[in-house]
C-alpha cells in the first residue's frame, strides 16, 4: 500500500441543538489509501459523537477496525469518535491518535486528531485552528518490483506528500509529525534515521527519528520567517547498517502564524502639497512590510488614517489608499497661510484590515503645505516722499514698504519693483532690500537743480514669481513718490576739457598761448571765479588769476623728458567764492610742433680694424637726430679735408639714408689708436651739422680678422722697452721662488740634525714669551723666570735623581741593543728581524716618548689666588690598577705609582 498524500479534512465544527450532537463537515475529501489528521470543535460530554473517520483501503477493503490512543475518546466501526469520559483540561485543543487496522490484513495505517472546545477556542479565526492541524500519516517505504524471470508490469512509485507543520507551536516537545515504517519490519530488525538540513545538518537538531519505531519529531518551535521549508531524507538499514530500503525524501513546509506587526519603513515621513489643490491631487505615499507570508492574510497589509491634526477647515482634509498607502487630498481649502503644515497618523493592519485579529502599527505623515503665489504684495502708503541734494549718486531718497503674505524669502514673497513713470531720464532707480523686501529709491544718475526742481514718479511693485492663475493684482501695488531737488554749491565747469592746443617749439618766454577760462553753473547765484596752477611738471606755463590766461614762462622743448607724443599737459584750478567754497579742473594739451634745432650725433664712438685694409675690416657708424620728420634723414657723412691724412687714410661711404661705413683708404696702417672726425648733417631746413670724433684702434688681425695678443699690446702704446723690462721681473719673481724653496728645504735637514726631539726655536711648550710688560700683578715679580728656560747642556739632568726627569727628556741610562741585519739576509728572515726589533723597542725605556715625571719649578709665593690643594680625587672606592704591569715598560711607571697595593 502506497500514500499519496496526507489530506486535511477541513474544519469540523460542532453545534449544540436542543439534546443531541449533529456534526457538519464543509469539507470532506476522499482518495485512495488515505488516512489524515482533522480538527474539530467538540462539546466535552461523554458518550457524545464528535465527527466521523472515514477509510477507504487500496484493495477496498470496508472491514476497517478503529483504535484511539486517548482512554477519553473512542471510535466506532463506522468512524464515529466519541467522547467517552470527562476531559480534564480543556484550554489546548486535544490531540490524540487514531490506529486503522484491517480484518483480513495485517498492516495498519494511523492518523492524529486535534479536538477543541466549542464555545472555549482560543482567540483566533476559524482558519488558524485549521492552520494549526499537522499530518501524522503512516508512511511506508515504496517498494519496487521483485526480481523474476516472468514479465511483471513494474507500478510507479508514489510521491510521498510535503508535511506541514505551524510556526510557534507551543509543544509539548518532542512533538510527533510522521511515523516512517518499511514493509520488511516484520521479518528483519530495521533501524530508520534521517539527514538533511535540521537533521544532522545545521540548523542541526531541530528534528530527529526514533530508531526503532520510525516515528520522526520536531523538538523545537519553528521560525517561518527564519526557515520556510526543509528537505530531509528518510532512511532505513538493517542491523548490520545494510540498507534495506532506497530512501525516500522528505518535505516539511512551515505553515505561516500571524506572529508579526506590520513595520513602516520610517517613523516619520515628510510629503508637500500646494496650497489650493483639487481635491484628488497625490500627496504622498507611506509603506510597511509584514514579515509574515505575503501569500496569506497574515502578510497582506492595509492602511487607515487615525487622526489628522489640525481639524481645519474640517476633519478629513486626506484619504489614504488601503492597499498602496497613497495619500490623497478629499477636499479643497488648503491654504498656507492659515495652516502651513499637517500632520497625519497612519496605522497598517495585517489579516486585511481585520482589526479584530490583525496586528497594527502606526506612523506619522507630516504633510506641508507649499506656498503658491497667491498674494499680490501691497504698497503700505498710496504716496512716498523724499528729498535728494544736486550732483550726488547712489543715494537713497526714500524706503518703500511692501506687505506679502506668502512665505518670506521666496520667489512669491521677493519683491521687484519698477518705475512706471515720471524718470525718463534714468536718474533713479528702486533696489530691493533681501532682508526686509523694502524698496530703496536710489539716485544712479546726477540730478541738477537748475534743470530739475522736483520728479514726481510712479512705482509698481511685483513678485519674482507669477500671479497663481485666478489670482488678480491689487490696486495697492503702485503708488506715487514725490522727489524735491536740493540745490548745492556746484563746482566751476570748464566747457572743454581737456583743452587742445598746437603751437611750434622753441615759444619764447612771455608768449600767450590761450585763454582757459571755467563757468559758474550756479546761475541763481552771482559767484566770482578764481583760478591756478595745478600741475606744470615742466614748469614752463604761468595762468592769470582772474580771466585765465595762459602764458609761457620758459622756452617750450619738444624734445623734452616731460613731453610724451609731442604733447605737454598741464593741469589748472577753477575755484568760486562760495560758502563751502567748491573747484574743478581742467587739463589743457599743447601739441608741439617740431623745428630742427637739434644736430645728429654718430654711435659708436670707438671702432677696431685690421692694419691691412682687408673687406670684412671697417665700422660701421649710425648717425640719429632728437628731431623729427622731416628733420631727420637721410643723413650725409663727410670727413674733414684738414688734416690731410684723414681723407688720405680713410674714406666714409654712406649704406642707407641713417648708416655709413668708415674704413682704410690705404693698404697698410701701422698699429695703434687714432681719432677720427667726422661731419653728419641731417635733412632740415636749414640742416643742421655735427663734428663727432671716432676713435678708431689699428692692429695686427690673424685669419678670422681679430686682433692678435701682440698686435693687441702694442696697440695699447707699448714698445719693446717695455716688452723686455715686462720679462726680466717675471725672471727675478721666478728665482727668488726658488730660492724661498731651497732655504725651506735646508732648515728641514739643520732640524733633523739636532738631538732634541723638538727645535728649540719652535718650542713653545717649556719656553716663555715675553710680551710686552703692563705692569704686575699678584707678586708675578718674585718668578725666576730663568727656571723655565731651556737648558743650554743636560749636566743638570745628569745629577738629577732618578726617576724625576723632564718629559721630553732622554733617560741617561744605557741603551738597549737592537737585532742587526745582515748584509745579505735570507728572504724568509724578514719577518723575524721585525719582530725581534719591536720586542727590543717595547722593552726600550730610552725610547721616546720618554716615560717621566714631569716636575714644575717654584713660581713664588704669597699668591691672592688660593690655594688648590683643597681638590681631591672624585674617585670613590678602590681600583685594581695591576694590569697596567702587562703593557710593558712604557706603563712601567704608572703601574709603580697606582698598581703598588695598599702600602704604597
Amino acid at each position: 500500500i502506497k500514500l499519496s498524500r496526507s489530506l486535511s479534512l477541513g474544519l469540523l465544527s460542532a453545534c449544540v441543538h436542543g439534546g443531541d450532537f449533529p456534526v457538519r463537515h464543509p469539507y470532506f475529501f476522499r482518495s485512495k489509501c488515505v488516512s489524515c489528521t482533522f480538527t474539530a470543535l467538540f462539546i466535552p460530554f461523554p458518550s457524545a459523537p464528535v465527527s466521523t473517520v472515514k477509510f477507504e483501503s487500496c484493495l477496498h477493503n470496508r472491514e476497517v477496525v478503529f483504535v484511539s490512543s486517548d482512554p477519553a475518546f473512542s471510535v466506532r466501526s463506522d468512524g464515529s469518535v466519541y467522547v467517552e469520559q470527562e476531559v480534564a483540561n480543556l484550554s489546548k485543543p486535544v490531540q490524540f491518535m487514531v490506529t486503522a487496522r484491517g480484518l483480513r490484513d495485517t498492516r495498519i495505517w494511523e492518523t492524529t486528531v486535534k479536538l477543541a472546545v466549542a464555545g472555549h477556542a482560543p482567540s483566533i479565526p476559524l482558519t488558524q485552528v485549521a492552520q494549526l492541524s499537522a499530518e501524522h500519516c503512516c508512511m511506508r517505504f515504496p517498494r519496487g518490483s521483485s526480481s523474476s524471470n516472468s514479465l511483471r508490469r513494474q507500478k510507479r512509485d508514489w510521491v510521498i506528500p510535503p508535511i506541514n507543520v505551524p510556526e510557534n507551536s507551543r509543544g509539548p516537545f518532542p512533538q510527533m509529525l510522521v511515523r516512517i515504517r518499511s514493509d520488511q519490519d516484520v521479518t528483519v530488525g530495521i533501524r530508520y534515521s534521517i539527514t538533511g538540513a535540521g537533521a544532522d545538518q545545521p540548523p542541526s537538531d531541530i528534528y530527529s527519528i526514533d530508531p526503532v519505531n520510525g516515528k520522526m519529531f520536531v523538538t523545537k518551535p519553528l521560525d517561518r520567517e527564519e526557515r520556510a521549508s526543509y528537505h530531509l531524507r528518510a532512511h532505513a538499514v538493517d542491523m548490520n547498517g545494510n540498507q534495506v530500503e532506497n530512501p525516500i525524501d522528505l518535505y516539511i513546509y512551515v505553515i505561516d502564524m500571524n506572529d508579526n506587526r506590520p513595520e513602516f519603513q520610517n517613523q516619520v515621513y515628510n510629503g508637500s502639497v500646494d496650497e489650493g489643490s483639487k481635491p484628488g491631487s497625490s500627496v504622498m505615499q507611506v509603506t510597511a512590510g509584514d514579515a509574515d507570508d505575503f501569500t496569506t492574510a497574515n502578510g497582506m497589509v492595509r492602511y487607515r488614517i487615525l487622526s489628522q491634526t489640525p481639524h481645519n477647515p474640517i476633519p478629513n482634509m486626506f484619504t489614504i489608499n488601503s492597499e498602496t498607502g497613497d495619500i490623497i487630498t478629499v477636499a479643497a481649502g488648503l491654504d498656507r497661510e492659515k495652516v502651513s503644515q499637517y500632520t497625519i497618523i497612519v496605522q497598517a493592519t495585517d489579516m486585511e484590515g481585520n482589526l479584530n485579529y490583525g496586528l497594527s502599527n502606526t506612523a506619522t505623515a507630516l504633510i506641508s503645505i507649499t506656498d503658491i503665489n497667491d498674494n499680490p504684495p501691497e504698497l503700505t502708503d498710496k504716496t512716498f516722499s523724499g528729498e535728494v541734494p544736486e550732483n550726488k549718486v547712489n543715494v537713497v531718497v526714500t524706503n518703500l514698504t511692501v506687505v506679502d503674505r506668502d512665505q518670506p524669502h521666496s520667489v512669491n514673497w521677493n519683491a521687484v519693483y519698477r518705475i512706471a513713470s515720471g524718470d525718463p531720464s534714468g536718474h533713479f532707480t528702486v533696489r530691493t532690500n533681501p532682508v526686509t523686501n523694502e524698496g530703496m529709491l536710489t539716485v544712479v544718475k546726477p540730478v541738477d537743480f537748475e534743470m530739475n526742481r522736483a520728479f514726481m514718479l510712479m512705482v509698481v511693485v511685483s513678485n519674482q514669481a507669477h500671479l497663481a492663475s485666478g489670482i488678480q493684482s491689487s490696486l495697492s501695488s503702485t503708488a506715487g513718490v514725490t522727489i524735491s531737488v536740493q540745490d548745492v554749491n556746484e563746482p566751476p565747469v570748464f566747457p572743454v576739457n581737456p583743452k587742445l592746443i598746437r603751437f611750434e617749439e622753441g615759444v619764447p618766454a612771455g608768449t600767450t598761448l590761450t585763454v582757459f577760462s571755467a563757468q559758474d553753473p550756479d546761475h541763481f547765484i552771482h559767484q566770482t571765479v578764481r583760478y591756478s596752477k595745478l600741475s606744470d611738471p615742466a614748469n614752463w606755463l604761468r595762468i592769470n588769476r582772474t580771466n585765465g590766461q595762459i602764458s609761457t614762462m620758459a622756452l617750450l622743448d619738444r624734445e623734452s623728458m616731460y613731453v610724451k607724443n609731442n604733447v605737454y599737459e598741464a593741469t589748472f584750478l577753477a575755484f568760486d567764492n562760495g560758502a563751502p567754497q567748491a573747484s574743478g579742473t581742467g587739463t589743457l594739451q599743447i601739441y608741439l610742433i617740431d623745428v630742427n634745432d637739434n644736430a645728429p650725433v654718430l654711435m659708436p664712438r670707438e671702432g677696431q680694424v685690421c692694419e691691412r685694409a682687408r673687406p670684412a675690416s671697417r665700422v660701421n657708424i649710425t648717425a640719429s637726430d632728437a628731431d623729427g620728420d622731416p628733420n631727420v634723414g637721410p643723413f650725409v657723412f663727410e670727413l674733414p679735408s684738414f688734416p690731410a691724412s684723414v681723407r688720405r687714410n680713410w674714406t666714409v661711404s654712406r649704406l642707407n639714408g641713417d648708416y655709413a661705413q668708415l674704413r682704410l683708404k690705404i693698404p697698410y696702417l701701422e698699429s695703434g689708436f687714432y681719432d677720427i672726425p667726422v661731419f653728419v648733417s641731417d635733412s632740415g631746413n636749414p640742416p643742421l651739422s655735427n663734428r663727432s670724433v671716432i676713435r678708431i684702434k689699428v692692429c695686427p688681425c690673424d685669419d678670422n680678422g681679430d686682433c692678435s695678443a701682440t698686435g693687441a699690446v702694442a696697440a695699447a702704446g707699448l714698445g719693446t722697452g717695455a716688452i723686455i723690462a715686462i720679462l726680466i721681473c717675471i725672471i727675478i719673481l721666478l728665482t727668488m721662488v726658488l730660492i724661498f724653496v731651497m732655504w725651506m728645504k735646508r732648515r728641514e735637514k739643520e732640524r733633523q740634525a739636532k738631538p732634541l726631539l723638538i727645535d728649540p726655536e719652535d718650542d713653545v711648550r717649556d719656553n716663555i714669551l715675553k710680551y710686552d710688560e703692563e705692569g704686575g700683578g699678584e707678586e708675578d715679580q718674585d718668578y725666576d723666570l730663568s727656571q723655565l728656560q731651556q737648558p743650554e747642556s743636560l749636566d743638570h739632568i745628569i745629577n738629577k735623581p732618578a726617576g724625576v726627569r723632564r718629559v721630553d727628556e732622554r733617560p741617561v741610562i744605557a741603551e738597549s741593543q737592537y737585532p742587526v741585519r745582515p748584509s745579505l739576509p735570507h728572504p724568509g728572515d724578514i719577518g723575524d728581524f721585525i719582530i725581534d726589533g719591536l720586542r727590543a723597542a717595547d722593552n726600550d725605556p730610552t725610547a721616546p716618548p720618554y716615560d717621566s715625571l714631569l716636575v714644575f719649578d717654584y713660581e713664588g709665593s704669597g699668591s691672592t689666588a688660593g690655594s688648590v690643594s683643597s681638590l681631591n680625587s672624585s674617585s670613590s672606592g678602590d681600583q685594581d690598577y695591576d694590569y697596567l704591569n702587562d703593557w710593558g715598560p712604557r706603563f712601567k711607571k704608572l703601574a709603580d705609582l697606582y698598581g703598588g697595593g695598599e702600602e704604597n
